[in-house]
């Protein structure tokens, strides 16, 4: 196992677990309790971290942290309005009209 992100924000960890079983990459949360015992312990030994189960994960897993998931597919055009949205986008930002519809 390798730790591969840190944070104070339990919420930040979880999102990044998040990205990364949506890739296909298996994680564990760790210290997710610490945050209570800050100040008896030093701050920086109550951060949250995500850890990677398998070793051979952990460079991928960090370039997706830091840049982000590629989106998958194409550019698609609004029935709607004719306008062009990223792959990711489901729905037209201008005319609330859903991909394919």
């Amino acid at each position: 196992m390798q730790r591969v992100y840190s944070s104070f924000s339990l919420i930040a960890v979880h999102h990044a677990k998040n990205v990364l079983e949506t890739e296909g990459i298996r994680s564990i949360v760790r210290n997710e309790l610490l945050s209570s015992a800050m100040g008896e312990l030093p701050p920086a030994e109550c951060l949250v971290e995500l850890w990677v189960l398998r070793d051979d994960d952990a460079p991928r897993a960090e370039h997706l942290l830091r840049h982000g998931p590629q989106a998958r597919g194409t550019a698609w055009r609004c029935a709607g309005c004719g306008e062009i949205s990223e792959p990711q986008f489901t729905q037209c930002w201008k005319c609330s009209a859903y991909a394919g519809a």
